[in-house]
């Protein structure tokens, strides 16, 4: 059996899970509220503030399966009590990040300033004019989020110019050399 999947999920105080038709699941929480459906196929079941995953049978897909519900399920109940977050760094002489309001205005080399706009529970931080934090309760968007930001520039393993996540380390190359 999936080891990720038999193992239970424990419900902290203050989170109501709400098991609907169809494996529809809403999870509230004190940061917010979210709502997915999982695969009909998996078994979801709910005994005093401990949820568990079972699945029908030992069919390849079921197995899949197993693991990715469970996982799905601790992920929304850490988002609406945590949250979660990732760390972005830029590099580079010039490159700097500015938030006024809910716009997120990077300058990255480019003739133009990219806008991102704060939407769909999304935050975010800008610490200082090289790190920008991204906020939210779906892990699924916040990652996605920060892949975008990334991929507006991402780092370049010559001068390591561009931006990465905070725990990234960018393999550097060795460039030209005279003769």
């Amino acid at each position: 059996m999936s080891r990720i999947g038999r193992a239970p999920i424990t419900v902290p105080a203050g989170v109501t899970v709400t098991l609907g038709e169809n494996n529809l699941v809403t999870v509230k929480g004190k940061l917010g509220t979210l709502t997915q459906q999982l695969h009909n196929r998996m078994i979801l079941k709910q005994d005093a503030g401990v949820l568990t995953v079972e699945r029908p049978s030992d069919d390849l897909q079921d197995k899949a399966l197993h693991g990715l519900t469970r996982s799905l399920l601790a992920n929304m109940i850490e988002g609406v009590t945590n949250g979660y977050s990732k760390k972005l760094e830029i590099v580079g002489v010039g490159y700097r990040a500015l938030k006024s309001g809910k716009t997120l205005t990077l300058n990255i080399g480019y003739s133009h300033p990219v806008i991102f706009e704060e939407k769909d529970g999304i935050t975010f931080e800008v610490p200082d004019a090289n790190t920008i934090i991204v906020k939210g309760i779906d892990n699924q968007k916040v990652g996605q989020i920060a892949a975008q930001i990334r991929e507006k520039r991402p780092p370049e393993p010559y001068l390591g110019k561009g931006i990465k996540y905070s725990d990234e380390h960018i393999r550097r190359k060795a460039g030209k050399t005279g003769k």
